[in-house]
Formats: structure tokens, sequence, C-alpha cells
């Protein structure tokens, strides 16, 4: 098996697994919803075929069980209990790790058996409920497999189908999909060639089926829904050519009676024997949760572990269009350039560099643009997160997103998964209280917690909002002050909002005990740390009783920023233009409470001396030098500085390690002609 050929499963098999996480959480909510069970099943179906297809046996028949059970949910047989939805969760996670193995080198290096023997156990004992519906339909119907045969036979077509396939890498596997998505159906009467040559991709371009269907609109929209088919042609078929087609081995082994409907039979068999079908069901989903419990506690999947790096994105053919079009401009320019100075002609190169100028600039725009990811590739795994978590503290939460197709950059949005599930769990643990005493304090019995991103110009903001019992002002000063964090008078001197800020510093928690899931204090420090690396800002508001809510904003990207270089003695630091709102001489400053401002549209700005806060050497060398003042949506300040020299796109790398978190440093941007230049943080200064 190509590196190639795994990559493409793995990818698509995490976003499978997400899909089914999210949809399994809407039919948890809704027992009775159809769509989600429909979409859990075809999703789940899908992966067991492209397991078994890729020879991962053990992840596939553990998927199998899963499938499985979920039939027996789909069929009525069993009910959707949080027992039995614990045990699929669990089923979901362990094949997440086995995804993440094969990932990292190739192979299941999970174990499986215990959770698909946990799963057996609750369908052998859990599917008596339907052993009257079993007598009802008759054994012989369900060996056959196929919906399309539970009917009457006489309402009942054949149609000849011709499947096109077209270029494929994996021919193998898009004929397996197309013939299992035929088999859940209909009654599948025979393949040429046969289905043993079609699942080994032995086929030139596609191959025929006969296929018993009540319609042919029913049987297109069945075949419209897999990705692997180019085109299929329908075609109903003579009753001589039905009744003549002599179906050969390979047909008779498939048409229905494969190994899952040996296992429905036996299900169907076992069913007979016990009447309290309801009763064991619970009482062994119960005992299958130890399994899920672990997945979840020990080495769960990405629903309740640290982010992976985002390895792929998907890239638009316009997008891939345009790159080659500036790629081509690009080498045109470059041998215009080259003849241009070979020939000595300075006019013809200086032209030439400005043509270079504005392609590289689209360059760069469009590279920025495909970088772009939506947010909904990390957030999607959070419903699952914030259920597993409530249910595990016996609270309920209406858990809602809004803004998921708003794109970041790919660095960006791996960075931020682990603080925005940090902000999460403490929403859950600290912030929504259990039911009973939401319900003492006279709100609803059922929690809320929001999740929303919007963009403005080049910055995304994402909100995360709870209704919960919200931040104790006066308990934060006094745990502040007994951690040593600050002195009573400078907590006196603090704003609420100051104080809220508090949860930011390290070790700093207001938990009474430590749980599984906070109260280290070892979580909102690194939401801090990481969105100011980013580049971005992070703010907490509250109002005790009601709920709190916490903003973070992020820029798009990170990678190439536009800066205004300026001088302050003999040093030259870099200050971002977005972040600046006006540059001038320094007006007149006035000194209020002993520090020096300035007026500006009736608003008060405090003057911040660079060459004071950064204890740079030297006197200025323009008089009172310059000033630039900031955006308020940053800061209300004005830095005054000795000179403006330029304005710059630099690419600007964070600092790291020891010097990561230096207040007024957001990191250093390398010129071209070498030099190390430190870019100002207008904030923190």
């Amino acid at each position: 098996m190509t590196e190639e050929y795994v990559q493409a499963f793995v990818h698509e098999s995490e976003e499978q697994l997400t899909d089914l996480n999210n949809s399994l959480l809407a039919l948890e909510s809704d027992p009775d919803d159809q769509e989600a069970m429909d979409d859990i099943f075809r999703t789940a179906h899908t992966l067991k075929g492209n397991f078994g297809a890729m020879g991962y046996d053990d992840a596939s028949d553990l998927a199998h069980a899963i499938e499985d059970l979920l039939d027996e949910l789909r069929e009525g047989a069993m009910e959707v209990t949080p027992e039995v939805m614990d045990l699929v969760f669990a089923g979901v996670d362990r094949l997440e790790l086995a995804v993440e193995s094969i990932d990292e080198d190739g192979t299941v290096d999970v174990e499986t058996a215990d959770l698909e023997d946990d799963i057996r156990t609750v369908l052998e004992e859990g599917a008596a409920g339907s052993g009257d519906a079993g007598d009802d339909t008759g054994g012989e119907d369900d060996a056959d497999g196929g919906d399309a045969a539970d009917g009457d036979a006489d309402q009942v077509d054949t149609f000849d189908v011709r499947i096109e396939v077209g270029e494929s890498e994996m021919e193998g596997v898009d004929g397996m999909l197309v013939l299992e998505a035929v088999r859940e159906e209909f009654d599948l009467v025979s393949t040429t060639p046969g289905t043993e040559a079609i699942e080994d991709g032995e086929y030139e371009g596609g191959f025929d089926l006969v296929v018993a269907s009540t319609t042919a609109d029913e049987l297109r929209s069945t075949l419209d829904r897999v990705s692997a088919i180019e085109d299929a042609e329908i075609v109903q078929a003579g009753t001589e050519t039905a009744d003549d087609d002599g179906t050969d081995d390979d047909a008779a082994d498939d048409d229905g009676t494969d190994d899952d409907a040996a296992d429905g039979d036996d299900a169907d068999d076992d069913a007979a024997d016990g009447d309290d079908a309801d009763d064991d069901a619970g009482d062994e989903a119960a005992d299958g949760d130890d399994a899920g419990d672990e997945a979840a506690d020990g080495d769960a999947g990405s629903a309740n572990g640290s982010s992976r790096e985002i390895s792929s994105v998907r890239v638009d053919v316009d997008q891939l269009d345009d790159l080659h079009g500036l790629v081509e401009q690009l080498v045109t320019s470059r041998i215009k350039l080259r003849r241009a100075v070979d020939d000595g002609d300075v006019g013809s190169a200086t032209d030439t560099l400005g043509e270079l100028d504005k392609i590289t600039g689209n360059l760069q725009n469009t590279v920025m643009d495909m970088r772009l990811i939506p947010m909904r590739k990390v957030i999607s795994k959070f419903p699952r997160l914030v259920r597993d978590l409530a249910r595990e503290q016996e609270k309920e939460i209406d858990f809602r997103m809004e803004g998921q197709d708003i794109e970041l950059d790919r660095t960006i949005l791996t960075e931020i998964s682990d603080p925005l599930m940090h902000i999460l769990r403490n929403a859950v643990d600290h912030g929504i209280e259990p039911p009973a005493e939401r319900e003492r304090a006279g709100k609803d019995r059922e929690g809320a917690i929001e999740l929303r991103a919007s963009r403005e110009r080049d910055h995304v903001t994402i909100t995360v909002e709870d209704d919960g019992r919200g931040l104790d002002v006066d308990e934060l000063r006094e745990k502040a002050l007994e951690k040593g964090v600050r002195s009573e008078a400078e907590l006196d001197s603090m704003e609420d909002s100051e104080v809220y800020d508090l949860v930011f510093h390290p070790g700093f928690s207001t938990a009474d005990e430590v749980t599984d899931v906070s109260g280290r204090g070892v979580g909102m420090d690194v939401v801090h740390s990481t969105v100011k690396q980013l580049d971005g800002s992070v703010n907490v508001e509250s109002e005790y009783g009601e709920g709190t809510t916490v903003t973070l904003r992020l820029p798009v990207t990170v990678a190439i920023v536009k800066v205004l270089f300026v001088e302050v003695g003999d040093e030259e630091y870099g200050i971002p233009i977005k972040n600046i709102d006006e540059v001038s001489r320094v007006p007149t400053v006035k000194t209020i409470n002993e520090e020096p401002m300035i007026e500006h549209d009736d608003d008060i700005y405090p003057v911040v001396d660079l060459a004071d806060e950064l204890a740079v050497p030297g006197e200025t060398k323009n008089g009172d030098g310059m000033l630039l003042r900031i955006r308020k949506s940053e800061r209300r300040a004005a830095l005054r500085c000795d000179a403006v020299n330029k304005q710059e796109e630099v690419v600007v790398k964070p600092l790291e390690g020891v010097l990561s978190g230096i207040p007024g440093l957001s990191g250093t941007a390398v010129l071209g002609d070498g030099n190390i230049v430190p870019i100002l943080d207008v904030v923190t200064l």
C-alpha cells in the first residue's frame, strides 16, 4: 500500500469520524431524527468498508460491530439511551485512535477486540425485543438482505445498470463502495465482471450490475449519493433477461447473503430466546460503558485530547490556476531581468523590477488565501467534548456554535485549538452549575454555552459565552492575595475588568478541589500565552450569578506584516501599521496626575516615551520627536520616538523560550540587509 493511498484514507476517515460524532450527538438529542440516523448508518457503513478495503481487519471488525448496533437502533429493536450512546461513542473513539496509529506508522496498534466483544454482547442481549418483528418478515427475506425484497415480489423490477467510475487510482475501493451502497438498499442480482474482480479493481473504467428495485428513481437516488460514480446508466431489463440471467458464483455469493446478513440472522435467532430485551440491553450497555470510560479518560481520540497539527488543506482549482499563472509571469520576468542586466539596460531592469514587485505581491496574496482553513476543521470536535464532560459531571448543557465557516491561517487554527478547549472545559466545570443548583437559582435546568466567531477586517473574534455562575470578584481578590499574585494595595486599586484577567496568571485557580477536568490553574495561562504569541489578545467579562464571556481577538494570518520602522536613540524598532491610527509631530503635551497626556477629538491619550520604556541610551535627535497615536481598539496611548523612517512588509518571528512573554515585544524581523529589528507589542508596552 503506497503512502499516497494511506494518507488519502487517513484524511477521509478523519472527516467521516468527525461527521459521525456530530450526527450521533444530533441523534442523542433527538432520537426521532431520521435524517441523522441515515447519515450515521451511511457513514459507519463507509468506514467499515474503507478499513476493510485497506486491509485493517481489526478496525473493520469493530466498525462492523458498531454498524450492527446502529442498525438495531435504526430498526427500533433497541432504544437510543445514554448508555448505548456511550458505547457507540467509545467505539468511535477507538476508531479515531486506529486512524491516528495508521497515520503514524501505517498499522493499527490499538486494541479493538475487547470493545467489539462488549458491543456484540449488547447486541445479543438487546436484540430480543425485535423477535416478533423478525417473525413477521421471515428469515429468508432477511437473508436476502435487500430492503426491496421485503415487499411484494410482483412490485420489484429488474434493472441493468452500467457504472462508470472514470479515472481512479483506487479502483478496488471505488468498486467496493458502489457494491456496498447497492447491497444496502437493494437486491444485487449479478455483476459483470464478478464481485471479487470489481473489489480487486480488475475492470476498465466501469462495470455492469443487475439490480432489483421498486423504481428506477429510487435506484438513481442511491447511486447519486456514491461519490465514486462518475456516471450511471439505468435501463429496465426485460422479463426474459432477468429470468435467464444465470447468476454466476460470485453474484450468488454476494446477492445479500453475506456475512452481514448472517450476523443479522444470528441476532434474530438470539432475539427469539428472551423477552426482557430492554432491561438487559441497558445493563449490558452500562457494563460496556467501562470500555467507553477507558477510551475517554485514558487514550481518548481527538474528541478529548490535544489537537493534532493540520497536515493538509483543500485548495480550490481556481486558486491553483491563479498560482500557475503567477509562476508563468514570474519566470517571464526573471528572463527579462536577466537579459536587461546582461545588456546593461538599467531602465529596462527597473521596469522589470516593478513588474516583479506586483507579481510577488499577487503571489503572496494567493498563497495566503490558500493557507486559510474554515474554523470547522478544528471546532467541529467541540460538541463531543462538551457532551462527554457534561455527562461525566451529570450536567445538562445546550452547546451551540456560530461562524464555523470563518477562515484562519493554518498555523493559527492549529495553535488556537487547545486554548479553545481549555476555555470550554472551564465553562463546563467551573461555569455551568448542576441542574438542581440552577433550579434553586431560578434558572433553567439546562445550561447554555455558545461559541461564536466573526471577522472584522484582518482580525477574527472568537467568543465563548456561558450562562453559569460567573466570576466572584471578591473571591478572585482573596485568592490573588492568598497566592501572592498581587498585594492588597494593588488589588484595591484594580478595576473589576483587571481582576478578571488574573485568571490568566500561571497557577491561579478559584477551584476548591482539583478534578480530572480542571482546578490546577494550568489552563487559562496557556490560553493567554498562546494568544499573545499569535499577536492576539484575550479578554474576560463576567457577572456573578449570570455567566462569563471570554473573547479572543486573533489576526487572520501571522506570516507577513506591514511594519513602520522608527528610531529611538541609536536603535531601530518596528511597529505594525495596523495598530497605528496617526503619525504626527508631538503636539502640546499636558500633565495630568504627573503623567504626560495629549488630547485628540476630546479624548485623552497617555504619552509613552519609547526611550524611557525601552531604556534606550542617548538623547532625542529631533527635538520632541514624532508621535504615533495607537488605535483605540488596541490601546488608548500615543508613542513618542525620535524619527519615523520607512514602512515595509516583513516576516515576523515570535519570541520563543525564555524570551517569550516579554512585555512590549511581540517578535523580531530580519531585514533585507540581514539586520534583526525588534517588533513592538503596543498593548503590553
